[in-house]
């Protein structure tokens, strides 16, 4: 909850927030409390933050980290005074909120903004302070020099311990302002905090994990690409020198943004660090005219002192309750099978008839029609933007396939890339100004395709009315919504943008699209991909259900993948399928057991040709299907770990919340010098109850040697009890196992 001081209380008054743009709770006509308080206190069940906020003085974060119970914020501010100190100035300049440029800090500064090169020099100090019953303060400053109001909005969410934050700028003034840099929030670092975790990658290898060693000057990543990106995810996780997934000192921060974005940590000679994450702007993307705001992407931020996996959990958590709109939080996170992989563009009508067959016959719930169904759409260079099913593929319509697939159990789905026309298509031949571009400056050749411009009303109302219609007619449950490029050069020619940069607009326009799509069909949902995992943010899922990770269904790439995805995501949203045999990207050739576990751990779905599959693999893949069923509620609602393992090895579980019953996946990815691999202990369990173990996947020998602990634990079978305690602490020996194979544990109190 929010505290002041008692003998402030006397002081509050009601007052109405001014400024709607900021985070959830605080709209234009909610009322809220003023506080007359030097500082302010927001507190979670482990996580307290402490701001400074006297009025008439800058804003400054004093503590962020575990939950404080018996100190006063007088008391850290005194711990914490700085002195004079030979070469620097006569007084120490502390940091604040933004870090403005004309404090003098001498870090980066988290605000940069200028009139035609005046008016550069903005301090933001204290007006007000407001707050509400959600636990989120809003502190409202001003700088009468230039005509600037800040207004920050910081929420600690006391369900999850995760801090939301806002940073909005209105301009006063009688001239226009540009705004070149304008961070979420500027956030100290404890210096104990030595080694940086990022997440890059490429196309089909995302969410690849990254260590940093902390160093005396600056970390910074920048993504220009239009879009969250392949190789930037804008999430850092801090940890402390001897964090592991379940103990240490560890500190998570993601932008949810699906645009162009910068992060950056600084450590300093003179003490102070920080982390600063932000929207980027192209040269005179943002400018506000005389009366207008601008509001940055929310900033999610959590700590812990137990570890990674606690971490992510809070992450997980906050998703679920504060991110995603609800829409579907009770519905079961249904088996796919999407025909890409399948069929590619090659559509035939009778052979996606028989594929949904045997898709329903093997535990499909859902069928989603991909890629190559409307207008000219025979390979990836035509067709783009005309949204109307091809009558050369499909005569009669979609409507006898989606009628099929319904009388078959499934629901039916489909696949759009809405934001790209390709040059061969009848919108682009229409309405040739309807795409981004640099004035006379060439187009980054890309897929054969453009991007067009969302920003102009008439582009997204074109697109709104097509989508609706192809909705409508064939009762359309869920959307694969697709974006296959990067946005180079993001200029758009609109009246009102006069050939500026877009993409902070073009971002909020796709934003709008899907949630105007989404409030007129609440049934529907939608899933973001964009070539792969490219568009993977908090930003996008408040607007989505589920986000497709990686364009690689390699099952060994994915188990890398996933696990590095879930240090933000849970398993509940990230898409994950069961594909070919051979995968077409990495032309490894891997087991059916193999790659029905690595979906299981995740929202499983299948993007294989089941018509050439082997008949033992699907019976394989039907028995792995029933298993997902039977446990996605302790996958999906449960809470996760991940296991510090050797490198050959990747264990992560899901323990539901009443720790009555478990999951932990071991997939052995390679071999190991040790004559056997070691021991697995369980995390999460309730050490005083007792538990049957047992091994429910695979379905077919795995081990190496005979008899193991397999056969003498019984764990094929009706398994063996144990403690709780002795699971967690001691664990159990591992059996040899070949490489390139996965076992799942069950473990159920009794």
């Amino acid at each position: 909850m929010l505290t002041v001081k008692p003998e402030d209380q006397s002081d509050l008054q009601r007052i109405n927030f001014q400024n709607s743009e900021g985070l959830a709770g605080c709209s234009p006509d909610k009322t809220v409390t003023q506080i007359d308080a030097d500082y302010v206190r927001l507190s979670a069940s482990d996580t307290e933050i402490i701001i400074y906020a006297k009025k008439g003085e800058r804003p400054y974060i004093i503590y962020w980290g575990a939950l404080l119970e018996h100190s006063s914020a007088e008391e850290l501010i005194a711990l914490s005074t700085r002195q004079w100190a030979h070469g620097g100035p006569a007084t120490d300049i502390g940091q604040s909120l933004s870090n403005e440029l004309a404090t003098g800090i001498a870090g980066p500064s988290g605000f940069v903004a200028h009139r035609q090169g005046n008016d550069w020099a903005a301090i933001f100090v204290v007006e007000h302070v407001l707050e509400d019953s959600e636990n989120q303060v809003r502190i409202v400053c001003s700088d009468r020099n230039t005509g600037l109001k800040a207004i920050y909005d910081i929420k600690l969410d006391p369900s999850s311990n995760v801090a939301l934050a806002t940073t909005s700028i209105s301009n006063d003034g009688d001239e226009p302002i540009s705004i070149d840099w304008c961070a979420s929030l500027c956030i100290p670092v404890d210096e104990s905090l030595s080694t940086l975790k990022n997440f890059t990658g490429r196309w089909a290898m995302e969410f690849q994990e990254q260590a940093v060693s902390v160093f005396r000057g600056s970390y910074v990543r920048e993504n220009k690409t239009g879009r969250t990106s392949h190789d930037n995810f804008p999430g850092l996780i801090a940890m402390s020198a001897s964090a592991s997934e379940n103990s240490g000192r560890v500190v998570g921060l993601h932008l949810g943004w699906s645009g162009n974005n910068r992060v950056r940590m600084d450590r300093h000679s003179d003490g102070h660090n920080s982390v600063q994450m932000g929207e980027l702007f192209h040269p005179g993307e943002m400018v506000l005219a005389p009366g207008q705001s601008y509001t940055t992407p929310i900033l999610y931020a959590a700590q812990s002192e137990n570890g990674l996996s606690d971490l992510s959990q809070k992450f997980h958590h906050c998703l679920n309750t504060s991110v995603l709109d609800g829409r579907i939080a009770n519905k079961p996170r249904l088996v796919h099978y999407n025909t890409w992989e399948a069929v590619y563009f090659d559509h035939c009508e009778d052979r996606l008839t028989t594929l949904a067959e045997k898709a329903a016959e093997v535990g499909a719930e859902r069928f989603v029609l991909d890629d190559g169904w409307f207008g000219a759409r025979r390979n990836d260079q035509a067709g783009l933007g005309d949204w109307w099913v091809s009558k050369d593929v499909y005569p009669n319509g979609l409507e006898p396939l989606a009628d099929k697939v319904r009388s078959l159990g499934m629901e039916f789905g489909i696949w759009f890339e809405p934001e790209m026309v390709n040059p061969d298509s009848d919108l682009f031949r229409a309405h040739p100004e309807w795409v981004l571009e640099a004035k006379g400056v060439a187009q980054i050749p890309s897929r054969q395709q453009y991007v067009l411009d969302l920003t102009r009303p008439e582009v997204s109302e074109y697109l709104y009315e097509k989508i609706s219609k192809i909705v409508d007619d064939l009762g359309i449950t869920y959307i694969k919504w697709d974006m296959n490029r990067d946005i180079q050069h993001p200029g758009s020619g609109s009246t009102e943008n006069s050939g500026r940069s877009a993409v902070h607009k073009q971002t909020k326009s796709v934003y709008a699209l899907i949630d105007r799509l989404r409030k007129a069909n609440p049934e529907l949902e939608i899933e973001s991909c964009s070539s792969g995992g490219a568009r993977a943010d908090f930003g996008i899922l408040r607007y989505t259900d589920r986000i497709w990770l990686s364009d690689s269904n390699d099952a060994l790439d994915r188990q890398k993948i996933q696990r590095g995805a879930s240090h933000f995501f849970p398993l509940n949203v990230l898409g994950s399928h069961v594909g070919p045999k051979q995968c077409h990207i990495t032309k490894r050739t891997l087991s059916m057991e193999l790659r029905a576990a690595t979906a299981m751990f995740g929202h499983m779905g299948m993007e294989l040709d089941l018509l050439s599959e082997s008949a033992e693999d699907l019976e394989t893949l039907k028995q792995g299907i029933a298993i997902y069923k039977q446990h996605r509620d302790v996958l999906h609602n449960g809470k996760f770990y991940r296991l510090d393992t050797p490198d050959y090895l990747n264990v992560t579980g899901s323990v539901s919340l009443d720790k009555q019953a478990a999951l932990f996946s071991c997939a052995k990815t390679d071999g190991h010098t040790t004559t056997l691999p070691g021991r697995l202990q369980f995390p999460g369990l309730d050490k005083t109850k007792r538990y049957q173990l047992k091994i429910i996947w695979p379905v077919s020998d795995f081990v190496v040697t005979e008899p193991s602990i397999v056969d003498t634990l019984d764990l094929r079978g009706e398994g063996s009890v144990f403690s709780g305690e002795a699971l967690t602490v001691h664990g159990i020996q591992l059996p040899l196992l070949y490489p390139e194979s996965c076992i799942i544990f069950a473990l159920q109190s009794v």
